[in-house]
């Protein structure tokens, strides 16, 4: 029988480093097999929050709940239902990919032949089968993401909290670690997420919180969060190998869009309504076209985010960038 209760539950929740409070006083709950985006700026308490919920630090206040599981009563129980990856990589530059995984299991309790086959496994499915017998320090920055992301889940967990997983990654890296991390929740995995990139958290997110100084000053679907401020529907759609004469078919198969040619390979789609984005792009794959990109560009979370915190987006990207600061 599936459990009703959520995987996640805070009430309350406070930190105190000497006066600043870094979490002050935040209640939330993360459902079974959700993503859960949280959202703010460097300083905000993205990171203390995570440290609270993984039992590496100690709350002030409040109570937290993972998996049903009291962390402020039995913090080991907890710690066994999930994985966590931090934004800084936590493996041995000394040893190989392979070898780093193997060692988590055994850190996790597991059999060596189990851990054996589930780092196997694992490099298979992150694409790094071929760097297995690599040492992690000669592995690219975006390698180590994935390696990390792998070493957290090692052990099948039930929930898993990500901070920060594409920060300085670059734009191939970021795709394939969006990738899996959306396939991970498509498998049923439970999914706490910091980010800095607002794009990053509406694309993979059901629900989002922003939080500033600490405190949640918003959380709800993302769908909802941007429902208020919609205006039109619009996408841009990312094509190769578009054949002339295409866009003027896609008008007559769909004639209740506006549709655009910004470049040869660009087409700006808008509408009063929700784009149905999965029949324009088998529309477009069945002439030819190959679609690298569908991205909807107005309204867009960025623009809740901005005006429910005051928080520039561009603004708070740089910030993370740079470096330093409390999360």
């Amino acid at each position: 029988m599936t459990d009703p209760r959520p995987a996640i539950e805070v009430w309350d929740l406070s930190k105190l480093y000497g006066t600043v409070r870094a979490v002050d006083g935040i209640s939330f709950a993360v459902g079974r097999g959700e993503l859960f985006g949280f959202l703010g700026p460097n300083g905000a308490g993205k990171t203390t929050t995570i440290n609270l919920l993984t039992g590496l630090a100690r709350p002030d206040g409040g109570t937290i709940l993972v998996g049903g599981v009291d962390c402020t009563v039995d913090p080991k129980a907890a710690q066994a239902r999930i994985g966590i990856v931090p934004d800084e990589s936590n493996l041995y530059p000394e040893l190989t990919g392979f070898e780093n995984l193997c060692f988590c299991g055994a850190l996790y309790g597991m059999r060596k032949a189990r851990r054996r086959a589930r780092a196997s496994e694992l490099l298979r499915v992150f694409g790094l089968a071929e760097a297995a017998d690599r040492e992690f320090a000669a592995y690219s920055r975006g390698m180590k993401r994935r390696l990390t992301i792998a070493a957290g889940i090692i052990h099948d967990p039930e929930i898993l909290f990500l901070d920060e997983p594409t920060t300085g990654i670059d734009v191939s890296g970021a795709r394939k670690i969006r990738q899996l991390i959306a396939d991970l929740h498509a498998a049923g995995t439970t999914i706490f997420l910091t980010t800095h990139y607002i794009e990053e958290a509406e694309r993979l997110c059901d629900r989002v919180a922003f939080i500033v100084a600490g405190r949640i000053v918003g959380a709800d679907a993302v769908e909802r969060f941007i429902q208020p401020v919609r205006e039109k529907h619009v996408v841009e759609i990312t094509c190769a190998n578009l054949a002339e004469g295409t866009v003027v078919e896609l008008v007559g198969r769909f004639p209740n869009l506006s549709l655009q040619e910004l470049s040869r390979d660009v087409i700006r789609v808008e509408a009063d309504r929700a784009v149905p984005v999965g029949p324009l792009v088998r529309f477009l794959e069945e002439r030819g076209a190959e679609v690298t990109e569908a991205r909807r560009m107005r309204p867009s979370l960025e623009d809740v985010f901005v005006r429910i915190t005051g928080v520039e987006a561009a603004a708070m990207r740089k910030e993370k960038e740079k470096g330093g600061g409390r999360r």
